[in-house]
């Protein structure tokens, strides 16, 4: 008699893929290691295939290892999901929630949305992670969220979006800046001017340069930062400039800052979605949360 594989196998696979080690991965499954370590041996029986490698220094997934943990994840937001239709159907609260949030959006936003979350679901535990845009993603293809907050233009593959707002720039510049007030900004002009960025992997660094179609690239060894308040910091000490995006600025980033701001209507947007798997039976809830997300957006501007 052939003997099934299981999602508990399946999950046993993807913990040892997520942590290279089997005491880490069995603590992950809520299992001893020795029920992890048989239960991936049965499966690799039951496929006929070595899944993993292991030594006493590491444990190394093997090429179809790799590739059948990709899978394996899948499987496993399909199955999360279709427990959660069901929940949804005989009635059982939906208690939690896991989102997902850029770093130049989430400090802004999500203080000011979570009182009208708990007025609406007062039942909701919200977990959130800050994470970069690849990573969100990741977290949401495997389950890991169940929402994001991104900025477009991305690539997001298949996922459901719903946009949130456009977020626009303003220059900001030392006090007394050359730049400082002129409407007649060019991207060749900010491009001369000791152009701050952050660093790459954010988002905010290519929609920046996006903003102006003949805005350049800072030269290779320019500074870059790893968070909006450390470009603004630069700023202040007249290390050079930066754009600065309208959410920070409505949400009071400059506030107490000697620098000075400018606006820049012609730069192009970034466009702040909210997004989710095609697949989730919470859809009318997320466009719910879009409608708040909205709401806090415009009342930063009050």
């Amino acid at each position: 008699m052939t003997t099934m594989t299981t999602l508990r196998q399946f999950r046993f696979l993807v913990a040892v893929a997520d942590t290279l080690n089997f005491t880490r991965a069995a603590e992950l499954c809520h299992v001893t290691q020795p029920t992890l370590s048989a239960g991936l041996k049965e499966l690799e029986g039951q496929l006929g295939v070595s899944l993993a490698e292991r030594s006493k220094r590491r444990v190394m997934l093997t090429p179809v290892g790799e590739e059948l943990a990709r899978r394996a994840r899948v499987v496993l937001t399909e199955v999360t999901d279709m427990e959660a239709v069901a929940r949804a159907q005989s009635g059982i609260g939906q208690g939690d929630l896991r989102l997902g949030v850029i770093p130049t959006v989430g400090p802004f936003l999500v203080p000011r949305v979570m009182p009208m979350l708990r007025a609406t679901w007062p039942e909701l535990r919200l977990f959130l992670r800050e994470e970069l845009t690849e990573q969100l993603l990741e977290g949401l293809a495997e389950g890991r969220l169940d929402l994001v907050i991104i900025a477009l233009p991305h690539d997001i593959g298949n996922i459901e979006t719903e946009l949130l707002f456009e977020d626009g720039y303003q220059l900001a510049t030392p006090v007394g800046h050359g730049l400082a007030g002129r409407a007649d900004l060019t991207g060749a002009l900010l491009t001369g001017a000791s152009l701050l960025l952050l660093e790459k992997g954010h988002c905010l660094q290519r929609h920046a340069l996006e903003a102006f179609a003949d805005l350049r690239s800072p030269p290779g060894d320019a500074f870059a930062a790893t968070s909006l308040p450390t470009l603004l910091s630069m700023v202040e000490e007249g290390l050079g400039i930066t754009l600065l995006p309208q959410l920070a600025i409505d949400a009071g980033i400059a506030r107490g800052h000697s620098i000075d701001l400018t606006p820049l209507p012609q730069a192009c947007p970034r466009r702040v979605v909210l997004g989710w798997r095609p697949t989730s039976p919470h859809a009318a809830r997320f466009h719910r949360i879009a409608e708040l997300l909205r709401a806090a957006s415009a009342s930063l501007k009050a």
